[in-house]
């Protein structure tokens, strides 16, 4: 079941309710086949949600990768992500990036005006996620990364001079429901649905959204 949190008109975010994590990444192999890999997870220390690597300033708790190869245990199996979650159900869930998308990542402000934007453009979207941090991560084709800062630089920006930020291979993104400790979860501005299966090229995304992270400077 969804509860749908009211945003702006351009962004209805569902909230996952009574979906388990191993659930939610099975799903996510099976249905979308995306790679998952379990990273962190919370703990209970003395009444507070801890991460479990140990850090008690840890600046994603419960949400990034615990061992330094973990790129090579994300799957696009059902069976075997299923198999990694029933060793740890509370890991959270965790999506390489530069294999079957890349992502922009902006701050949250500017990622909704450009879902304001994009929807008077008419634009196709792919998923777009919001984290309790407030960035906004939105899912493009694979290739992203390398094509980002030429596009940027053609609409008379420099990448540096924006807060946008393309994710490729070598990187990740948290996925929903996935807890950042105690500022809440992962959720999803744009959700999967069959009408979003085919990502959008970069290239059809990156004038809203550089237009909306210079007006968010």
């Amino acid at each position: 079941m969804e509860e749908t949190i009211a945003g702006t008109e351009a962004a209805q975010i569902p909230q996952q309710r009574g979906e388990s994590l191993l659930e939610t990444a099975v799903r996510y192999a099976e249905e979308r086949h995306w790679d998952v890999f379990p990273g962190s997870w919370l703990e209970a220390v003395d009444g507070v949600q801890r991460c479990s690597c140990g850090d008690a300033s840890c600046p994603a708790p419960g949400a990034h990768p615990t061992r330094p190869d973990w790129a090579t245990l994300a799957t696009g199996s059902a069976t075997v992500a299923r198999r990694m979650w029933q060793k740890q159900p509370t890991a959270s869930i965790l999506l390489p990036t530069g294999r079957t998308f890349d992502a922009l990542s902006v701050p949250e402000s500017a990622g909704f005006l450009a879902l304001a934007r994009m929807e008077r453009m008419e634009l196709a979207l792919g998923p777009v996620t919001l984290t309790p941090d407030r960035r906004m991560q939105f899912l493009v084709l694979p290739g992203a990364s390398a094509k980002v800062p030429d596009l940027v630089r053609k609409l008379g920006w420099s990448l540096a001079s924006l807060d946008l930020v393309p994710l490729g291979e070598g990187s990740y993104v948290a996925a929903p429901p996935t807890r950042f400790g105690s500022r809440g979860a992962v959720q999803w501005a744009c959700r999967p649905t069959a009408a979003n299966r085919w990502l959008p090229d970069a290239e059809e995304l990156i004038s809203p959204l550089a237009y909306a992270c210079g007006r968010d400077r």
